[in-house]
């Protein structure tokens, strides 16, 4: 096989390594404005099975030509680019597989499905941890108990050691967490996607130790077209990030001061975004270099006959290869997408999201063999 991985962030990097564990892999490709600025763990591959190739993915030429000569494309580039890298993919008859992130994308990615059959290639949006991770559980809780009257789907990236005041690192984009907090998020309530306030409906939610006792509230994006899928079919269905108690507390007053509005405001004759503002004085802060983080997860499905189907997952930084519990979760979980679009244990042509895509069993045990348990509950 030979993959070329867009994006040398942390994301990106973390599905490259993973992609050169494996001995079907003969050859990838990371494709970045910046490529040399890979993570100490990919370095020993560059120039043997590792390639860099500076890119501009906005240059649907320059994009095009780099797909060429390789079997699949995992797109690790922000969400804005998706649409546009998804088109070069079936352009070019690659399959491609993205992290999600924006719904609305998804939807317009959907729209290439009959170019994308014609070309008999694999299109999926969504591959990561949320959306993605708990897509594909959620399907699998929903076909096991039959007739669903419940999703419910909780998920955070934590430090190990939280600090006050929001007992929070940075493990992804800091713009795209504040995005999720200034978004509604999309539910189904009574069968019908409905929006309900980022923020809002605060619960607390416990796990084994030593995490312990956790807050969850509603943000947008993390289940992506689920809502829609399963309209009429499931009674409730929701998404909540996992937070340390009192977080969501600090962040509603911070929300509700405008502190992360995208209207420029008048600061001493300059304008001003305050979100770019706020985001500049706090992730010093919450960037935190030596810091250990953990992911953990749940999904809970109920029937309407009593049934239920449910899973879980504590996973804490690699302090061996210093990859972190977040690009273990995000990124294995795209590279293990385009491996089985590649090998052929995705079989469905066109444009499809992990939880019709992506065969269950076969996911959640390649998970396993990298060290990613999801348990059963």
């Amino acid at each position: 096989m030979r993959l070329l991985v867009l994006g040398a962030g942390l994301q990106g990097s973390a599905c490259a390594y993973d992609l050169l564990q494996q001995p079907g892999v003969e050859q990838v490709t990371i494709a970045d404005l910046n490529p040399e600025r890979i993570p100490g763990l990919l370095r020993p591959y560059v120039g043997e099975r590792l390639t860099l190739v500076r890119l501009d993915v906005q240059d649907g030429a320059a994009l095009r030509a780099a797909m060429r000569g390789h079997d699949a494309v995992q797109n690790a580039a922000p969400y804005g680019f998706n649409l546009g890298v998804a088109q070069a993919a079936v352009d070019v008859g690659v399959h491609c597989a993205d992290l999600g992130g924006n719904t609305d994308i998804v939807v317009q990615q959907q729209r290439l499905d009959a170019a994308a059959r014609r070309q008999r290639v694999s299109i999926i949006p969504d591959c990561g941890l949320a959306p993605g991770m708990v897509n594909i559980l959620a399907a699998e809780g929903i076909r096991r108990v039959g007739d669903a009257e419940t999703v419910k789907i909780y998920v955070g990236g934590l430090p190990q050691h939280p600090e006050p005041p929001l007992n929070y690192q940075i493990v992804y984009s800091l713009a795209g967490a504040l995005d999720y907090y200034t978004t509604p998020s999309w539910v189904l309530r009574d069968g019908k996607p409905t929006r309900v306030d980022a923020l809002s409906e605060l619960e607390s939610v416990t796990f084994p130790a030593p995490v312990g006792e956790l807050e969850a509230f509603h943000t947008g994006g993390g289940i992506s077209i689920l809502p829609w899928a399963y309209a009429d079919r499931v009674r409730t269905m929701e998404y909540k990030t996992l937070r340390y108690p009192g977080h969501a507390a600090i962040m509603r007053p911070i929300r509700a001061l405008g502190l992360l509005d995208l209207v420029p405001v008048a600061v001493n004759g300059t304008k001003v975004v305050p979100r770019d503002a706020f985001i500049a004085t706090v992730s010093p802060k919450l960037t935190k270099p030596e810091g250990r983080d953990l992911v953990a997860l749940r999904v809970l499905v109920r029937g309407k006959n009593g049934s239920q189907a449910a899973w879980q997952l504590l996973d804490y930084y690699d302090e061996a290869r210093r990859i972190s519990a977040m690009m273990r979760t995000t990124g294995f979980s795209l590279a293990i997408t385009g491996l089985m679009q590649v090998d052929g244990r995705v079989t469905a042509r066109g444009v499809h999201t992990p939880d019709v895509a992506v065969p269950f069993g076969a996911y959640v045990a390649e998970l396993a063999r990298r060290g990613v348990e999801i348990r059963e509950i």
